[in-house]
């Protein structure tokens, strides 16, 4: 029983989809059927079973999969732990984001960090929460900065202090401009742009069923593209305060919500995911900064 062979069977009971995991493990798929073919003719037992839904893990496969996660676990302890011995100057780290002023945090994190590993090249992937996950998941980043709560099936994570406001980017020529804050009433009728991640999960947390009558016309990834948008009077973005630039001199305004909406920021990385030696350095003092 291989220590490839047991990652290729986890990654397929997180994914429970064949096409999926391997995708995820960059092998073909039929390549991957026979590793697990070959896995449970060795066991002697059927790990899986189709259902409509997708793969479903049968009671022996359940049991592999307890016992799995516990051989990984100690595997990458000790890989993790002889690669510290080596002497480590730089390399590579690949790291989602997705929008938040609470990447500061990031900055400050790598710019101390690159003070001990000068030679480190970071390499930032910006998107919605789903976009950057979805790399992770194919393997492409060594974590992520998300703006919603972790899968705990498949992720590791660290809580960031604080959270980001929510609240409305507006033209200062605005009626609304006048007010403190912004309630629901306020915003009906009105063209809304909001990222399509926020209109799923967010502002129905603000202002529950009421959410289905707001009028969004538009969406964004990125805030900086909507912020033009409003600039050119197509409408009113629902965005974090401190993305988009409402001094005076650019023309708009933010507003916060009423009542008050905040979202939390994680970093996650894969459960028994196999780091760099640098990547795994900068693990240890993000637990350790935020400790």
């Amino acid at each position: 029983m291989e220590i490839r062979i047991l990652r290729y069977f986890l990654e397929i009971a997180r994914e429970e989809n064949m096409t999926r995991a391997a995708d995820s493990l960059h092998i073909s798929q039929p390549s991957l059927s026979k590793e697990i073919k070959a896995l449970e003719t060795e066991l002697g037992k059927k790990l899986f079973t189709r259902t409509r839904s997708g793969l479903k893990l049968t009671d022996a496969g359940m049991l592999l999969r307890q016992r799995t996660e516990d051989i990984l676990e100690m595997v990458d302890k000790t890989a993790a732990e002889f690669s510290s011995l080596s002497e480590i100057n730089g390399g590579d780290i690949h790291i989602g984001c997705a929008e938040s002023e609470q990447i500061r945090h990031l900055a400050q994190i790598i710019r101390l960090f690159k003070e001990k590993y000068p030679l480190l090249r970071y390499h930032l992937s910006s998107g919605n929460t789903e976009q950057v996950a979805e790399k992770l998941d194919k393997g492409l980043l060594d974590l992520a900065f998300i703006v919603e709560p972790p899968d705990l099936s498949k992720y590791n994570y660290i809580e960031i202090p604080g959270a980001d406001v929510w609240g409305v980017v507006m033209r200062n020529d605005s009626p609304l401009a006048r007010k403190k804050s912004i309630r629901p009433n306020d915003l009906y009728g009105l063209p809304l742009i909001c990222s399509g991640q926020a209109m799923r999960a967010d502002i129905p947390r603000w202002c529950g069923e009421k959410a289905d009558e707001l009028n969004f016309t538009g969406t964004v990834n990125l805030c900086f593209n909507g912020s033009v948008f409003v600039r050119e009077g197509l409408g009113y973005m629902l965005t974090f305060d401190g993305l988009v630039d409402t001094s005076e001199a650019s023309g708009l305004c933010f507003r916060p919500l009423e009542p008050r909406l905040e979202t939390k920021m994680f970093i996650i990385w894969k459960k028994y995911q196999m780091f760099s030696p640098i990547a795994e350095l900068l693990v240890k003092e993000l637990k350790n900064y935020f400790s």
